[in-house]
């Protein structure tokens, strides 16, 4: 009986981590390999009975969490030292706005916990996009990986580059904020137009740019 109300804990647990985070249960299951009812079935019907190690281990990571709260017998077990960042499948386009309706969450990257914490005071706020076109080169170019902090949105919003959704289109500009909630969209390689005098309200802030990757070529 002890075990069945633990269990019921450790599948309340993960449901609450992922609602937190804004996942679902598909991305979920997709992310650690599995069949696309995988984690539905664990939390909704308790079946597996328990979570796989390798399973647990990697969803102890990306949430950030203890394994503790998932269902690891001994509670010493330590935590991680890497959380895992979802990537969006969908590219940021440095040009025409890649269509909003498109994004879907693929398999996370790894990075150093402490590292990560330098970047933003709320890890589980990140997500990683790729950026498609040249209007933010040199600065961005295509290809490269870029990190964005969610809870570094509108309600902060301040000069700098950010990510927003601007007439169904996801784009990544860098931002000028004027009087009266107007805004600038600017693009570092001015062979390409800015976007002038955007009302607050026309846009969505997806989140700021707080780091960037690419390829050596």
């Amino acid at each position: 009986m002890c075990h069945k109300v633990f269990m019921q804990d450790v599948r309340a647990n993960l449901d609450r981590l992922i609602r937190q985070r804004g996942d679902d249960y598909l991305s979920i299951s997709r992310m650690l390999g599995r069949n696309a009812a995988y984690i539905q079935q664990f939390i909704k019907r308790g079946v597996p009975r328990k979570l796989d190690e390798d399973d647990r281990k990697a969803l102890a990571s990306y949430f950030g969490v203890d394994e503790i709260e998932l269902g690891a017998a001994d509670a010493a077990i330590p935590v991680s030292p890497v959380t895992m960042v979802p990537r969006l499948r969908l590219g940021a386009s440095a040009g025409p706005g890649a269509v909003a309706s498109d994004e879907a969450k693929t398999r996370a990257v790894g990075f150093d916990r402490v590292w990560l914490k330098s970047v933003s005071n709320n890890p589980s706020a990140l997500s990683m996009i790729q950026v498609s076109g040249d209007s933010m080169e040199p600065t961005l170019t295509h290809g490269d990986d870029i990190m964005v902090d969610s809870s570094d949105a509108a309600e902060r919003l301040r000069d700098g580059i950010y990510v927003v959704r601007l007439d169904d289109g996801l784009i990544v500009k860098r931002v000028e904020v004027g009087p009266k909630k107007v805004v600038h969209l600017r693009s570092d390689n001015k062979a390409h137009p800015d976007v002038e005098n955007v009302d607050l309200s026309r846009m969505a802030v997806i989140g700021r740019v707080m780091w960037a990757g690419r390829k050596i070529r």
